[in-house]
């Protein structure tokens, strides 16, 4: 492959990987994925964070054990790329967390930084 271009499929594997990652990797991770002026939406009680303030949050901050994403959708348009999702999610001691999601990724050189991410409860 010519360095630079990337073929859709390989495209969609690294944000999917990138997307796991968020769920998995600690903060500090994550926050090298994330877009200086992103916006993230959590349902309630968490409600809107933006900037440094996703990372302090306990919820954003704490990793999962293990996840399973379903009924993927991926769209990839020049340099934004969404993603789709229903995640189950497991960290010890708490019940399964499951949600619905959406991810938005701004191409900035050669890495996907996410600038948006929202979820929804399923239960």
């Amino acid at each position: 492959m010519v360095q630079g271009l990337q073929t859709a499929s390989t495209i969609e594997a690294q944000l999917w990987d990138t997307e796991e990652r968020f769920w998995t990797e600690g903060a500090d991770s994550a926050r090298h994925m994330t877009a200086k002026n992103a916006v993230f939406v959590f349902p309630y009680p968490i409600g809107i964070l933006s900037g440094t303030d996703i990372f302090r949050e306990a919820h954003v901050a704490q990793r999962w054990r293990s996840i399973r994403m379903s009924e993927t959708y991926c769209a990839v348009e020049g340099d934004v790329a969404v993603l789709a999702y229903r995640v189950s999610a497991e960290r010890a001691d708490a019940p399964i967390y499951e949600a619905l999601c959406t991810s938005t990724y701004l191409r900035d050189n050669d890495h996907w930084l996410r600038l948006n991410h929202q979820q929804q409860n399923v239960r």
